[in-house]
């Protein structure tokens, strides 16, 4: 699983302390930017970088997932969303993020950087690498209906 990360600048520092974690612990992870911290740039440029990264591989099948970063966390789950095939969730705590992969099958996951610490941040994203998707009834049958959705 392919794992792509960004962030803007309140979530640049918390965005580097993950991925040198993610490069420490093997995890397959890619850098989409901010590569600087500058304060003038914004959220959007890089959750959609993001999300479009993770979008292109599942539409060429392979399995992938992202992370964004703002301070909030809400503007990078908005943007994230926008995109086809994309589950984003505003994650804040452990059972919230666990209950989101299991029952929704969520493939992004924003974090506040504003809101959590580094220590609850790798937490958040170990339970959302690591909870599988129920694939109960109930669930498969509500993703279904979300993909139906298509903008107006």
């Amino acid at each position: 699983m392919q794992i792509y990360i960004g962030a803007d600048h309140r979530g640049f520092k918390l965005a580097e302390e993950l991925l040198i974690w993610g490069k420490e612990n093997k995890l397959p992870i890619e850098n989409v930017g901010a590569f600087v911290y500058n304060k003038e740039d914004d959220y959007v440029d890089f959750a959609r970088l993001a999300s479009e990264k993770v979008m292109a591989d599942i539409v060429a099948g392979n399995d992938a997932r992202g992370i964004v970063v703002c301070g909030t966390g809400v503007g990078v789950d908005i943007v994230a969303n926008k995109k086809r095939f994309i589950r984003c969730c505003l994650g804040f705590n452990e059972e919230q993020v666990r209950k989101t992969r299991h029952d929704d099958n969520v493939n992004f996951l924003a974090l506040p950087a504003d809101f959590v610490d580094i220590s609850l941040a790798k937490t958040l994203v170990n339970i959302f690498l690591q909870t599988p998707f129920s694939m109960e009834g109930k669930y498969s049958r509500r993703i279904a209906k979300i993909g139906e959705i298509r903008p107006l």
